[in-house]
């Protein structure tokens, strides 16, 4: 094991630490939050809503409340290490280690995509107190739930970088992310929309990472898995990008 991967993996642990050492701040929210959206949206109202697209109510949701749950943690981790680290001039001995940026993006990302994924898991877990899950295409649901943790942990590096408080992580979050995905179809189908809504629907990218996760699971998805996975890996990409040169640059870095 060469010395840029030996600093890779112990970067990528201590993240890894830093929120395994917090599960109530880490893993009981999402417990808590998504039972109570399996009761209400599930139980109460699937009840009377019947089935969509061939399956119950309950498991048609489940994959959007997965995403929520994935792309909120990832963002959330990867912001609030950025920004505390920023915060607290701890990060510093990470910009004077002999780590190149890529290795440190490259960690902190990972880090966070791996708790997205977890968060995932969770949510999955109780789901099946509610409702059987079935996953009808694994491969896909994989490749999408990695896409989509690796996106938002780049989103949340930068989000880290830009934010000048904690408001501002609060902002992003709770008022532009969760809104966005919750008319990203999480709890409808786009064939109930209007014409003109459906079309308007499209521009919201979270409707490509619900429908993507959703085929992966139940078999269901209102547009073309395959390009939507091509164009999320390619705004990944993109955001990788600049992440790096963001690092490279020193970008709320350096005072």
């Amino acid at each position: 094991m060469n010395q840029n991967t030996t600093q890779f993996l112990t970067l990528v642990r201590r993240e890894i630490l830093r929120f395994v050492r917090r599960p109530y701040n880490t893993f009981l929210p999402p417990i808590i939050t998504n039972t109570l959206y399996f009761s209400v949206f599930g139980v109460i109202l699937g009840s009377r809503i019947g089935e969509i697209a061939g399956v119950s109510y309950l498991q048609f949701v489940l994959p959007g409340l997965v995403v929520l749950g994935a792309i909120s943690d990832s963002f959330e981790n990867a912001s609030f290490t950025i920004f505390h680290g920023r915060w607290n001039d701890y990060i510093q001995a990470v910009l004077t280690s002999p780590m190149s940026n890529r290795s440190m993006v490259a960690a902190y990302v990972s880090a966070s995509a791996l708790r997205g994924v977890v968060t995932s898991l969770l949510i999955v877990g109780v789901g099946l107190i509610f409702t059987s899950v079935p996953v009808a295409n694994p491969l896909y649901l994989v490749a999408f739930l990695l896409v989509i943790t690796t996106l938002f942990g780049g989103l949340g590096v930068i989000g880290g970088l830009w934010a000048s408080d904690f408001d501002y992580l609060t902002v992003m979050n709770q008022f532009i992310l969760r809104p966005l995905v919750f008319f990203g179809a999480v709890f409808y189908s786009l064939d109930v929309l209007p014409p003109l809504w459906r079309n308007v629907s499209l521009l919201n990218p979270m409707v490509y990472m619900v429908n993507g996760v959703r085929y992966g699971m139940i078999g269901v998805t209102e547009i073309n898995p395959n390009t939507s996975l091509a164009v999320l890996t390619g705004v990944t990409v993109v955001v990788l990008s600049i992440d790096f040169l963001l690092f490279k640059r020193g970008y709320g870095l350096a005072e």
